[in-house]
């Protein structure tokens, strides 16, 4: 008889569970909102996936973990492994809709929502029940501050720690408790959340909305701003509504978004002026300019909006909605193709490359990484310059000061090449599915980069491997790939032993 000896899968299992749990509680809110609106199908399909939440969750905590020091591949194994399961499970109502073509259509909705991309395969999404399109939302916030980080406030499964948080990109310790921390980053976002429901509430009501769809729809733009989502509830996005309010206020938002949550903490807490020192502000400064300029000689050189007005409210929303991963746009998404041209198009796919902050609801490389890039390469430079027996320290601020080491500049490299050659790898497959190589490329960095922009290839009749490879690179880029690697790696390595150290009886 063969008796199997895991070492590291008992550990991740049980934390594994711990997190579902949580979301099993998150379920209850649609449940609520299906109930209310006597939509009795969802109803049904919600409580499936809240019990089916609550097995799963109670099956894997029946593994005991043979240790009890939690190590950086159990807390990043365990986050890679839960948002998979997330996906899977929550799937559910959506595939009992009937607004999804298949099972895996409705997998592809919910790990969008989860990492905050926005892209979408819904059929008739203005005319979705209000359940499901609120569970849309709903996932897509709490993708935004992680599955992980709400777990830790509501539950704190014993003995985790900061190394489960590092793995969903969120590696600010704020606090010397890792509890306080999670707890600082959602005060933060409920503050956000009742001020940009009730401006946006307020604004809905003087355009004319009902208080309870005004309500919907504020709470629906919300989700989709601050947690740089991109899923709205209407298929023209924010054109829907041809509302510059909602707009300017929705930008505002999730600019708010992508900045580290740290940062926030600090702006809030300490000291304000640290605003203006942190290298991600002054990347972020650095470039939304240089693209910004680009951008304007691009459209004005093809005469696609001739005055200032269309020039900073098409232009520029969809520059920003790009840059922080928003996703939400007030044009037809066909335009990008027809009427934007290659020079347009280009400096989308840059801005979606470049992301908004590390521990913030954004993607991309994150503009730590392209701050310590480019402070590197002045090093360099300078290094140059200066006799060869001169000792030179380089010092970033990023609310604190940081010595520029080789290991922080390596690292940062080491992750924008890993989402270069997943940009690269995803454009290829949207070529070999028949798509142009600049609306691939667009496609493919608007899915790792979790953004949502779309030329139109991302539909339901787009094939499946694509919509496979697209879910793949969505789910790495969210946890920029450390934590899908662990994951897969303690997974090989588990299976490996038991044809290599078995222990025979």
């Amino acid at each position: 008889m063969k008796l199997f000896r895991f070492h590291d899968i008992p550990l991740i299992f049980y934390l594994t569970g711990n997190f579902l749990l949580f979301f099993s509680y998150v379920t209850l809110i649609p449940i609520l909102i299906a109930f209310f609106t006597c939509e009795w199908a969802e109803l049904v399909s919600f409580s499936m996936t809240f019990f089916l939440f609550v097995f799963i969750s109670h099956l894997f905590t029946l593994f005991t973990p043979n240790q009890r020091e939690i190590k950086w591949v159990h807390g990043m194994s365990s986050t890679a492994l839960v948002w998979l399961i997330v996906m899977v499970v929550s799937a559910v109502p959506l595939f009992f809709s009937s607004h999804y073509g298949s099972y895996l259509d409705s997998c592809f909705e919910i790990m969008s929502g989860i990492t905050t991309t926005g892209l979408s395969l819904t059929i008739d999404l203005d005319h979705l029940p209000i359940s499901i399109n609120i569970w849309r939302h709903l996932i897509q916030f709490v993708g935004g501050q992680g599955i992980v980080v709400l777990s830790l406030v509501f539950l704190t499964p014993a003995g985790v720690g900061f190394q489960a948080m590092v793995g969903e990109g969120k590696d600010e310790r704020l606090l010397p408790n890792i509890r306080s921390t999670s707890k600082s980053i959602w005060n933060i976002s409920m503050v956000y959340f009742c001020i940009g429901v009730l401006l946006l509430s307020i604004t809905g009501m003087l355009y004319g909305l009902p208080f309870p769809w005004a309500l919907f729809h504020s709470f629906s733009i919300y989700c989709s701003a601050w947690s740089t989502g991109g899923f709205l509830p209407q298929s023209q996005s924010m054109l829907y509504y041809h509302n510059i309010w909602f707009e300017a206020l929705a930008a505002s938002f999730f600019i708010l978004g992508s900045i580290n949550f740290g940062l926030h903490y600090v702006v809030w807490y300490k000291d304000r002026k640290e605003l203006f020192k942190d290298i991600e502000i002054k990347s972020m400064i650095a470039t939304i300019s240089f693209l910004t300029l680009f951008l304007m000689v691009g459209l004005l050189k093809d005469s696609i909006y001739s005055t200032f007005l269309p020039l900073t409210r098409k232009g520029l929303f969809q520059l920003l909605s790009a840059h922080f991963g928003a996703g939400q746009c007030n044009i037809y998404s066909r335009q990008f193709i027809t009427q934007w041209g290659d020079l347009g198009l280009v400096v989308l796919i840059l801005a979606m490359m470049f992301g908004g902050s590390a521990s913030s609801t954004a993607g991309g490389f994150k503009l730590f990484r392209i701050g310590v890039f480019f402070k590197a390469v002045i090093s360099d430079i300078r290094k140059l310059l200066y006799p060869k027996n001169s000792i030179i320290v380089d010092k970033i601020h990023h609310i604190q000061d940081i010595i520029l080491t080789d290991k922080i500049v390596k690292n940062s490299i080491m992750i924008i090449m890993l989402y270069i050659l997943t940009h690269l790898t995803a454009a290829l497959a949207g070529m070999i599915a028949g798509n142009s190589a600049i609306s691939s490329l667009f496609e493919a960095t608007s899915a790792t980069a979790n953004v949502g922009l779309s030329t139109g290839i991302t539909n339901p009749a787009m094939p499946a491997f694509l919509k496979v490879v697209y879910i793949i690179v969505m789910w790495m880029g969210r946890l920029e790939f450390v934590a899908t690697f662990v994951l897969i790696a303690s997974l090989y390595r588990e299976i490996k032993s038991q044809f290599t150290h078995e222990v025979i009886i």
